[in-house]
């Protein structure tokens, strides 16, 4: 069995335990918004009257989102693919994320989309892959360089016993993990290294796999710095894509809809705790990032999508 196979095989038994904790974890998040209405209410009062020329900038900068995401994707494949028909999968995509766990809707909307365009279904599974590991080493690479711009930024206490006890765990469960999905986990690793290799001897092709990886993650931290200008949170810029960047990669270790519940908990904790913020701020920040990434391009994403099937672009 190939990698891109293994790749949709996990792919198709992944959801029935994905869809188990996102359950849960949206219980959860909803439970913390009914504790926490009046605060979520004063910030939506916030963001009704907040400056509408940042958020027409933080509008601009979602929808440069959709086009560096079919950059970085066309990185990932040696073929040439059709430039509109990638901007409006990948837009769909991003509709179809928010109604699935863990990426499932962009992973299954791109993957039929590669497929149409010619690739096996291996190699369609590996071009997805490698596009997603460009994109957590890109996120990396601006925690490290904002990291070093803000080296006054604020640590949050904690249990030194209770933080080595966790860390200890999940080791542990990472480990047998491992050895439970050791050949499996070897299978899919070679396929995306093979083709990220094959990628790097094409210098455009990688200029484009890192280059939209790396556009992507900063222009969302560029619609959140948005945000807080919008609401009058006077925070500095690095600041607060420091702080998206990590609570974002914090919140993609618990597989729900478009990170719904644990994005939003991590980056309201993460601006009201680490830099004085009120609560109140934080929330009309974390609503209005929420409304121009997710609810305002939902419907049309969703239409975009439904298009794209009818046309058997999809």
């Amino acid at each position: 069995m190939t990698s891109g196979h293994v790749l949709v095989a996990a792919a198709r038994k992944g959801p029935y335990w994905q869809t188990a904790l996102t359950l849960a974890v949206l219980a959860a998040a909803g439970w913390l918004a009914g504790r926490h209405w009046p605060v979520l209410e004063t910030g939506a009062r916030r963001l009704a009257v907040a400056d509408q020329g940042w958020l027409l900038a933080g509008a601009a900068a979602a929808c440069a989102t959709w086009p560096c995401a079919a950059l970085a994707q066309q990185g990932s494949v040696l073929r040439p693919l059709p430039a509109g028909r990638l901007v409006a999968a990948q837009f769909a995509a991003s509709a179809a994320n928010q109604v699935l766990p863990a990426g499932l809707g962009a992973g299954a909307v791109t993957l039929r989309f590669l497929m149409r365009c010619g690739l096996p279904a291996g190699r369609a599974a590996t071009a997805v892959g490698v596009k997603a590991t460009a994109g957590g080493v890109a996120r990396a690479a601006l925690v490290a360089v904002l990291a070093a711009a803000c080296p006054g930024l604020p640590r949050i206490p904690h249990d030194g016993h209770a933080g080595t006890a966790g860390a200890c765990a999940a080791l542990g469960a990472c480990l047998l993990a491992a050895g439970l999905l050791r050949p499996r986990c070897r299978r899919i690793v070679a396929g995306v290294t093979a083709d990220i290799r094959a990628v790097h001897a094409l210098p455009r092709r990688a200029a484009a796999l890192w280059g939209g990886s790396a556009a992507f993650a900063a222009l969302h931290a560029c619609v959140l710095i948005a945000v807080t200008r919008a609401v009058a949170l006077p925070l500095p810029a690095a600041r607060v894509a420091l702080l998206y960047l990590a609570a974002s990669g914090a919140a993609a270790l618990l597989p729900t809809p478009g990170g719904l519940g644990p994005l939003d908990a991590a980056l309201a904790f993460a601006l009201a705790a680490t830099t004085g913020a009120p609560a109140s701020a934080a929330a009309s920040a974390v609503l209005g990032y929420r409304l121009l990434t997710v609810w305002l391009p939902l419907l049309p994403g969703l239409l975009v999508l439904g298009v794209l099937v009818r046309r058997g672009t999809l």
